[in-house]
């Protein structure tokens, strides 16, 4: 008999769970939009893809993790800080309908922190002391990896890159409404504003402009690189002043490929410090991470769970 927990990933776009066997394994999952109804509604989702998998699941399961967008209280589960990246999240009580309906143990962590942890494990990064943990999706988040283990801070913000100031002006606010931040330039649906901005102001999602990239369109193009050499400038003092040893890049966005990614590692490698400086660049190698390091929050809060 295998060790199940459910691992939950709240995103802006999507909302994802599955059954982790072992702390390595996703087996059933389940998936739905994320409401843009306020957090009472996201919650209500959430729950209904648990009940759904604990009913599928024919071992019991011990307990559910939930990786969750903003700063998280440990304690009590709910969402103590956010931007409007996700509309109306502050202040939604998270573990607590969660735990009433599963009955079982529910414990909540930041979603990009959550995710971080499993890629942590993965014996590419683990070479590597020290390193910068980046998500492009709805938003842009971070986290620090040091020895395979992710830090933490007093106020929970610790690898909280989407409020880096970008070298240029995104077309798309910032969660927090500026047009100077990291988010502003490298979240998808800023991409995607951006591409509207070169093209008559037509409207098209990540997954369109990917798709105008793939059939070689010279604006997205023109686009996706801007994203990454802006990206990549950005991150450079970071890399410098905390002296990185690697970037692991995922997220939603992370689909578009090299053309993103490339223009990334040169303008990281362009301007980091000391000049011959040379930072890798590296993919999760499961995109199931988010799933697996909310099962890992779970895991860490039950008795005798991770160190």
């Amino acid at each position: 008999m295998s060790d199940v927990l459910i691992g939950v990933d709240i995103g802006g776009t999507e909302i994802v769970a599955g059954l982790v066997h072992d702390g390595e394994r996703v087996g059933a999952r389940r998936s739905c939009p994320t409401p843009r109804t306020g957090g009472r509604d996201i919650v209500e989702r959430a729950n209904g893809l648990v009940t759904g998998l604990l009913r599928e699941s024919a071992e019991p399961v011990r307990a559910v993790g939930v990786g969750a967008p903003g700063t998280i209280d440990p304690v009590t589960g709910r969402v103590t800080s956010c931007t409007d990246t996700v509309p109306g999240w502050l202040g939604t009580e998270i573990a607590g309908p969660l735990s009433e309906r599963a009955g079982v143990p529910v414990a909540v962590d930041n979603d990009v922190r959550a995710a971080a942890a499993a890629v942590a494990l993965d014996e590419r990064v683990r070479e590597h002391g020290r390193v910068l943990y980046v998500s492009l999706g709805t938003g842009v988040g971070g986290a620090l990896i040091v020895d395979g283990r992710v830090l933490r801070g007093r106020f929970g913000t610790h690898g909280e890159i989407a409020h880096l100031i970008a070298p240029e002006p995104g077309h798309l606010p910032c969660g927090c409404g500026r047009h100077d931040h990291l988010e502003a330039v490298a979240a998808g649906p800023a991409i995607a504003a951006a591409y509207a901005a070169t093209s008559d102001g037509v409207p098209l999602t990540l997954h369109e402009v990917a798709a105008q990239l793939r059939d070689g369109e010279q604006h997205a193009a023109a686009v996706v690189e801007r994203a990454g050499r802006l990206l990549g400038r950005t991150l450079s003092g970071l890399i410098t002043a905390l002296d990185f040893d690697a970037v692991v890049v995922a997220g939603g966005a992370t689909a578009l490929g090299a053309p993103l990614l490339d223009p990334l590692s040169e303008a990281l490698d362009a301007e980091s410090r000391p000049p011959d400086r040379r930072t890798p660049v590296l993919r999760p190698a499961t995109p199931d991470a988010p799933v697996l390091g909310a099962a890992l929050v779970a895991a860490h809060h039950l008795p005798g769970g991770c160190p």
